[in-house]
């Protein structure tokens, strides 16, 4: 059925189901941490707080599974996931600040 000019249906999402949430989590981990170790960085459109949970989840998940510190930065568009920064040690012994500090 046509929609009168310039009015578009609400979209309506439906929630994941744990199982689904579950499944996602494993399976985007593995493609997060192979794009990070490939190409340094990921991104994906993430519109929805659910969206942005679930790719936070995932970060914490693939900075579990390469051991090295991951962040992610969402702007309510999009999410992207990439290496933190790494404490490098003996800087302090040097009198260099790390970038936390």
């Amino acid at each position: 059925m046509p929609h009168p000019l310039g009015t578009r249906p609400a979209v309506r999402r439906t929630p994941l189901t744990a199982d689904e949430k579950a499944r996602s989590e494993a399976n985007f981990a593995q493609l997060v941490a192979q794009m990070l170790v490939t190409e340094g960085r990921f991104r994906v459109s993430a519109d929805t707080p659910e969206m942005v949970e679930l790719f936070q989840t995932v970060a914490r998940r693939v900075g579990d599974m390469l051991q090295r510190p991951v962040v992610s930065y969402a702007n309510g568009r999009y999410i992207v996931i990439t290496f933190g920064q790494e404490e490098t040690p003996g800087l302090a012994d040097r009198g260099v600040r790390s970038p936390r500090e």
